[in-house]
Order: C-alpha cells, then structure tokens, then sequence
C-alpha cells in the first residue's frame, strides 16, 4: 500500500486537533480537578496528556486506514467524526461545567459510539479495528474514573 503523506497527516491532524482544543479550553480547570476526592486507581495527572496523545493518534491513523480502503465504509467516518465530537464534549462537561454525573452519562454514549466506530472500522480495515481497542478500554476506565469521581463529591 502506498501512503498518502498529505492524507495521512491530515487524518493524524483531526484528532490531535480536536484534543488540544478541547485541553487548551479545559486547561484553566484543572486546578479545581487536582482538588476533588478521586477513586482507588487514579493515574497521575501527568498521564493523561501522554496517553490521550497516543489514542489520538492511533485513530488518525485507524480514519487514514479506513479513509484508504476499498471496502464500503458504510458511514464509518461520519460516527468517528461524532464520537470525536462526545470526546471533545466530554471534557468540557467533565472538567469545566464540573458536571459528573451528565459527564458520566455522556460518557457512555460516548463508549457506545466508539464501539459503533470500531465495528464500521471492522468493515473497511480489521487493523483500523484493532487500533480502536485500546480507545475503548481507555474510555471504561474513564467511565470508572468518572463514575467515582461522581459518586465521592456529590454532596
């Protein structure tokens, strides 16, 4: 296969950008996050830029896969596009709107998108598939970060 670099580096652009938006628009929150009471398990703080990075990337290159197939996509890049917009959301509710609870339940329809993502990536590419999964488990221990976050600081 060859690789388009001009396609490739926009597909890695999307995600990464909606990320840094989304961090850039969350950043002056963080202080008040460093504060709330946080279930057993919780990374560092200094693990999330890491990590998200990687998952950005790994989509961009999962959209460049499927965007290069010759299967039918059957709208798999239109629901990667709105699960990358639940991302984006759910940071601003989570982080800045303090809101856990409807943070957590964004979260799931969340996971339920990137799920629908992954199985319409199946269809074009397994690889763009397998990229996908370690998105997912990220995000269900997001969810149980969420949820605990939720459940420690409601009153």
């Amino acid at each position: 296969m060859k690789i388009s670099w001009k396609k490739l580096l926009i597909c890695l652009a999307v995600p990464l950008a909606v990320g840094g938006l989304s961090a850039l628009l969350t950043r002056s929150a963080m202080q008040s996050f460093n504060e709330v009471a946080k279930p057993p398990m919780s990374p560092p703080g200094w693990l999330f830029p890491v990590v998200w990075t990687i998952l950005y990337l790994l989509m961009g290159f999962a959209s460049y896969l499927v965007l290069e197939a010759r299967k039918p996509t059957d709208g798999a890049l239109t629901v990667y596009g709105l699960q990358l917009f639940f991302n984006f959301c759910w940071s601003i509710i989570f982080f800045r709107f303090e809101s856990y609870l409807f943070a957590f339940v964004w979260l799931v329809l969340l996971w339920a998108l990137i799920l629908a993502t992954l199985l319409l990536f199946r269809r074009a590419s397994k690889t763009a598939a397998y990229l996908l999964i370690p998105y997912l488990l990220w995000v269900s221990f997001a969810g149980y970060l969420n949820f605990g976050i939720w459940m420690l600081n409601k009153f």
